[in-house]
């Protein structure tokens, strides 16, 4: 393990409130765990407090995942658990054809610890290998481009090209990331606004307005964002300059995945909502419990 860099920027917060408490319920922090126990015993066929959304190039699948397991959802059909694990899935990214990678706790009562460290599906998420950090790790957010991986965990930037060695990075309160395809520039969304760093996430510029809870950047013109009331904008420039969209049913984000600049995906408080025309209208997909 490196040690940490020198950083150009404090830990943000504003009025002693972070982004992240701004949208808690999103990201489901301070669940107790009777809460949890309860979200894996919730009936099949639902879905709530969702940390992730990816489709798989392979079939075009949409993935949930969420504080009780992976679920695919389509229009008009019940979400349907991927595997047996009902595990509080929290970082998730797709990576390629059938490959996901994913974060978070195990479920109560199995064998799997409460960090599960990193894990790998090479089979659309039916089952997991651990590939580094068990036992240690949480990230809440993930993402890769150009075969270098991104997360952040405990308040911190850490970087793998292996899946198996991180390097630890810049230290900042942040609850989202997204890098560019090129792998060039990477974002974090914080109170002080999006923040970007040039070098790998060693160091990160001032905050710029306006703040986004998460953030996805499925090709170099196009960047999506989502603020705290589920307003979306997008960015031509990465994230220099925002043009605001429309409004995501629902309110408050849980999560936000642009596949490409037509097809976006976005949780809220109400529901997994799918736009076909780069995020002008939403449809839903699949209701949200909670």
């Amino acid at each position: 393990m490196t040690a940490h860099p020198p950083v150009r920027r404090p830990l943000l917060a504003i009025a002693g409130t972070s982004i992240a408490a701004l949208v808690l319920a999103a990201c489901g922090g301070g669940s107790s765990d009777a809460e949890t126990a309860a979200d894996a015993s919730d009936p099949p066929g639902t879905l709530s407090h969702v940390h992730g959304l990816g489709v798989d190039p392979a079939d075009g699948r949409v993935y949930v995942a969420t504080h009780s397991g992976l679920y695919t959802v389509a229009k008009g059909q019940e979400p349907k658990l991927v595997g047996d694990r009902k595990d509080d899935f929290m970082g998730f990214t797709i990576t390629g054809e059938n490959t996901f990678i994913a974060s978070g706790h195990g479920a109560p009562g199995s064998d799997r610890p409460g960090n599960v460290g990193l894990i790998e599906a090479k089979d659309s998420g039916r089952t997991w290998t651990s590939r580094s950090l068990s036992g240690e790790a949480d990230f809440h957010s993930l993402d890769s481009a150009k075969g270098t991986v991104y997360g952040y965990e405990g308040g911190r930037i850490r970087v793998s090209s292996d899946l198996k060695s991180w390097d630890d990075r810049a230290t900042l309160e942040a609850l989202d990331l997204a890098v560019s395809p090129s792998g060039d520039k990477l974002l974090a969304t914080t109170a002080e606004g999006v923040v970007a760093s040039t070098d790998g996430g060693r160091t990160f510029g001032k905050g710029a307005e306006p703040v986004q809870a998460f953030v996805s950047w499925p090709a170099e013109k196009s960047l999506f964002g989502i603020g705290t009331s589920g307003n979306l904008s997008s960015s031509a420039d990465g994230g220099k300059t925002w043009k605001e969209l429309t409004t995501v049913p629902g309110g408050q984000p849980q999560a936000l995945t642009a596949v490409n600049a037509d097809h976006v995906l976005a949780a809220t408080m109400t529901g997994v909502y799918e736009s076909r025309d780069g995020g002008k209208t939403f449809s839903e997909l699949a209701p949200l419990t909670s």
